[in-house]
């Protein structure tokens, strides 16, 4: 019998798990190694990880909680599992990104922002605006230093200048101007000052007068004291300073050699500005002491789109281009610019893009009696207390960046202090990678040591961590809210790793998504770093090479939704490509062959036939291509690309390479632009976009959420709810008492639980806790009244159908041709696995992407035109064995005449295309650039690609000069 490892820790045990579809299953999770769950596309990884994993781990932290806070926390479900011992402290980090505060960035969202304020506080020099020299600091301490290192035995008299303004006025003014001075003087003398130097530099008695003693600008120089510097002096003189900073706020020392002054405040030696002594809050843009008081910190102000005003400038002013001008309300407004034009010599019949720069600056900001454009709009906001006045200003409006602080978010005060020569608006614009290569090269003097180094440390190692999960390309001014899902879970990755915790659970949700083949090693050695220190690291995952370098994998099928949740396999990844019935081990086994010597045969399509309603489609590919031409947003360097039309086009390249960029900026933002006359966002700067005639509309199909709404489900989004609530309102049950479809509803009253309205869940505020969502103790989670819930179709309520995954929907409803026609296309989609009301609040990206693309597979082209589709990463939470599906889909679309663009990472989908665009060769300031472009064989042979190499043998590109991640062990 063999004898267990009394210094391996006891793994995590699972014992009869059964959340969602898994059945009853029972694993072990080893503690403080790199755990991977994979299997195919809804086959209960996310259920085992997230919902009873951590979520046991959620509910036993809450039972340490305060009593207040337990009474809220303990509503929590418990997971659907019979034990899991032990359960360390656990954290999860999902592929989402729920930030929508514009205020949040890059650098606040790592607190690497809070460390730049510290060292710009005790680091940094204030310059003077005015002067362009280093603000000097002041103070009793300094004064008294100066004058005895510089003055040693000489004479010295202390004055303190008081400000004393001198009367004006009346002569009645001035008799009681000089009966307050008389009395002010006699306060000075009962404090036991009796003496002040006159305008030419006498000690004299003070009077009864002050004007006699003020001298040229308005001062009364008191004598605070009479010395002889030196070491015996030194506490005397440092107790006049301090009588004369209280008096006056500055001391002047006169000597027989000159004057010296000396400030409380740091000051500017030369015109003796003061300034405010940097604290952090004067950094910080979510404070109102360091805000820029233009645009409150958010670095933007709303104004006039010109974009929006003027949308087609290749009309003539004659033409009448003004947009908001072409209303019978502000019609005149082209009489007074014809005018204007006549006088000033503004062309009418040239188009407006061609104007010059004297011409479009009558048009814009007017000249004389002419307001121009600006004015006009200068003139609605006087007249905003309208409604109508309102709506019409917001339909031509536009962020656009602070005149004030030019992006920077910060008051002035804050940008005139330097660190090494640069603001702390200069270091969050720079690139992880080149804010990594500054900080490395910091050399601390000894004065700094003290008060720095370990402010530099901890900067230090939070930027390597973002440079390590894969984030180099990132700038930490870059707003939170605009990075992708993957983006956001990899600066969590790098959060965690700066917090130094051990012993901890991490769960984390496919950390790959958004790395190119050449990142992922770097991504994997963080995961080991993680389990090196003791943690227990649980990823879910499907890259072959994160599954590769695991400790342990648990493959979970053999199928999707009711057909899945089983253990197919746990133990190490060597021995899983051994498994002949797992879809995993015949990826792994696939890549353990040598890669083929010429180009591989394309992709075959496995699983289920499309439906007959896809399948009858005659095939008609699209022509021409759409070419852009001088992009240049962010990081696009003037790049000029070809997208050909009928064909599935991939745009690769490593992260920050400028592809998300290209298509959704520029590309999307253009289509819009030019079709709707506004984009829902700014538009990327290009010279001009050829070839949009050749299509019939252009859809974005992102990772972006689908909507707020908790009531928002796929059942609704595809519209199939409209036809099952008709259905449910047809039976005999529903007639008899007079239920409506409408009473089906989650959005209307009468039908739904108005406790939850009709979602099922109540969100409970937690304040200084995040907020904790609870099953309703109304309906117990099933959204209906009782009344509604009775009513019953075959056998199935309402909820029950709601809990029903879209293969078994598609099966109850078989002889519903109109049910089966909505739900068809979320079968086609890859999504049969998902329940029919799950909150699309709750689907990832890539589930999120490919709802959307249900809902357009049904678009049919135009006579001579199809669509052009934008994808950003479709193959998002997919399994290899289902990208193959997704590519079937893709291709139907592409045999309807459409067109499909996508931004992918994934090298089965690469290897599958019919044209690769390729940017880079970096991220960030190196990336922006064409590198390679063709077929997949092209790209394989062009030494210029990055991609190339990984497409013709991922092992052996990644193994090149690089050591192993880790040694195969076993933990059975």
């Amino acid at each position: 019998m063999k004898k267990s490892n009394p210094l391996r820790p006891t793994p995590i045990r699972i014992r009869g798990a059964r959340t969602h579809n898994l059945k009853n299953i029972s694993v072990d999770v080893p503690l403080g190694r790199l755990t991977v769950i994979t299997g195919v596309s809804g086959s209960g990884k996310s259920s085992l990880a997230f919902d009873t994993l951590y979520a046991e781990g959620q509910r036993r932290y809450a039972e340490s909680l305060s009593t207040y806070a337990r009474q809220f926390l303990e509503r929590l479900d418990r997971p659907d599992v019979d034990s899991i011992e032990p359960v360390p402290p656990a954290i999860a980090l999902e592929q989402k990104n729920g930030v929508r505060n514009a205020r949040s960035t890059v650098g606040t969202q790592t607190e690497i922002h809070d460390s730049l304020r510290l060292l710009f506080a005790h680091g940094g020099t204030t310059v003077c605006p005015d002067c362009g020299v280093d603000a000097v600091p002041g103070g009793v301490d300094r004064a008294v230093e100066e004058l005895c290192a510089a003055e040693d035995g000489a004479r010295t008299v202390l004055v303190a200048p008081v400000r004393w303004r001198e009367a004006e006025g009346p002569a009645s003014g001035r008799r009681r101007k000089a009966a307050s001075d008389g009395a002010r003087l006699a306060e000075y003398k009962r404090a036991g000052f009796f003496r002040a130097l006159s305008p030419e530099g006498e000690i004299v008695e003070i009077g009864d007068a002050a004007a006699p003693l003020l001298d040229a600008e308005g001062r009364l120089r008191l004598v605070v004291g009479r010395f002889v510097v030196g070491p015996a002096s030194r506490p005397e003189i440092a107790a006049a300073a301090e009588t004369a900073f209280s008096l006056a706020g500055s001391l002047e020392a006169r000597m027989e050699n000159g004057v010296r002054t000396f400030r409380r405040g740091l000051h500017c030696p030369r015109c003796g500005r003061e300034f405010r002594d940097p604290t952090p809050p004067l950094f910080g843009f979510n404070s109102p002491l360091g805000a820029c008081p233009a645009c409150q910190g958010f670095g933007r102000v709303i104004g006039v789109d010109l974009e929006k005003a003027i949308p087609d400038r290749s009309l003539t002013l004659g033409e009448r281009p003004i947009a908001p001008w072409n209303t019978p309300a502000y019609e005149s407004a082209y009489d007074d610019l014809f005018r204007a034009c006549r006088r000033y010599s503004v062309r009418t019949d040239v188009p407006v893009s061609r104007l010059s720069a004297h011409e479009r600056e009558i048009l814009i900001k007017g000249r004389g009696d002419f307001y121009g454009v600006q004015g006009f709009f200068d003139w609605l906001e006087t007249k905003r207390y309208k409604i109508h006045v309102r709506v019409l200003l917001a339909r031509y409006r536009a962020y656009t960046l602070c005149g004030s602080c030019k992006g920077a978010r910060l008051a002035a005060p804050a940008l005139w202090v330097r660190f090494r020569g640069r603001t702390i608006a200069d270091l969050v614009e720079l690139s992880l990678r080149d804010l990594k290569v500054f900080l490395d090269g910091l050399v601390l003097s000894a004065s700094e040591q003290a008060r720095l180094s370990s402010v530099v440390a901890e900067l230090k190692a939070r930027v390597h961590y973002m440079n390590d999960v894969g984030l180099e390309y990132l700038t930490l001014a870059r707003a939170a809210r605009t990075l992708s899902g993957g983006e956001s879970q990899r600066i969590g990755l790098a959060s965690a790793l700066g917090g130094a915790l051990t012993g901890t659970l991490y769960v984390l949700d496919e950390p790959t998504i958004g790395l190119h083949a050449a990142d992922t090693r770097r991504l994997l050695v963080i995961l080991r770093r993680l389990a090196d220190r003791g943690n227990t690291v649980v990823v879910v995952e499907h890259d072959p090479e994160a599954i590769e370098a695991a400790d342990h994998v648990i493959d979970l099928g053999p199928d999707a939704g009711s057909r899945g949740g089983q253990v197919l396999f746990a133990g190490t990844p060597r021995a899983l490509a051994r498994v002949k019935d797992s879809a995993t081990g015949e990826l792994l086994r696939r890549r353990s062959k040598p890669a083929p010597a010429a180009a591989p045969a394309p992709v075959p399509i496995r699983g289920k036939r499309p439906p007959a309603h896809s399948r009858i489609v005659p095939f008609r590919r699209a022509e021409g291509a759409i070419t852009i031409v001088g992009a240049r947003q962010h990081n696009l360097q003037n790049l000029t690309v070809r997208v050909p039309l009928g064909r599935l086009v991939a745009l690769a390249g490593v992260s920050g390479s400028g592809k998300s960029t290209l298509v959704r900026d520029i590309l999307h933002g253009a289509w819009a632009r030019r079709v709707r006359g506004a984009a829902p966002f700014e538009v990327g700067e290009h010279d001009r976009i050829d070839g949009f005639e050749s299509v019939s509309e252009l859809l974005l199909v992102d990772q972006s959420p689908l909507g707020r709404s908790a009531r928002s489900n796929p059942v609704t989004y595809t519209k199939a709810w409209d036809e099952i609530r008709q259905l449910f309102a047809r039976s005999a049950r529903a007639v008899s008492r007079g239920i409506t479809p409408r009473d089906f509803s989650f959005n209307s009253a009468g039908g739904r639980c108005e406790a939850c309205r009709g979602t099922g869940w109540q969100t409970i505020d937690m304040q200084f806790l995040a907020d904790v969502t609870v099953r309703c103790e109304v309906c117990d989670g099933r959204r209906f009244q009782a009344h509604v819930l009775a009513v019953r179709l075959r056998g199935r309520n309402i909820d029950e159908v709601l809990e029903m995954t879209v293969e078994d929907a598609a099966a109850f409803f078989h002889a519903d041709e109109k049910v089966v026609r909505r739900l068809e296309p979320l079968l086609e989609a890859g999504l049969g696995y998902i329940r029919l009301g799950q909150p699309t609040a709750t689907l990832s990206g890539g589930e999120a992407q490919r709802l959307k693309l249900a809902a357009f597979l049904g678009i049919r082209p135009a006579a001579s035109r199809g669509a052009l589709f934008l994808f950003d990463e479709p193959t998002t939470g997919l399994h290899a064995r289902d990208v193959d599906g997704l590519l079937a889909t893709l291709r139907r679309l592409i045999a309807r005449g459409h067109s499909v663009l996508a931004v992918e990472h994934n090298l089965g989908f690469l290897e599958a295309s019919d044209w690769i665009i390729e940017l880079g060769p970096g991220g960030g300031a190196d990336g922006g650039r064409l590198i390679a472009e063709g077929t997949p064989s092209d790209i394989r042979g062009n030494p210029k690609s990055v991609t190339g190499p990984f497409l013709a043998d991922p092992r052996a590109a990644r193994a090149a000069g690089a050591a192993p991640i880790m040694e195969e062990k076993s933990f059975r």
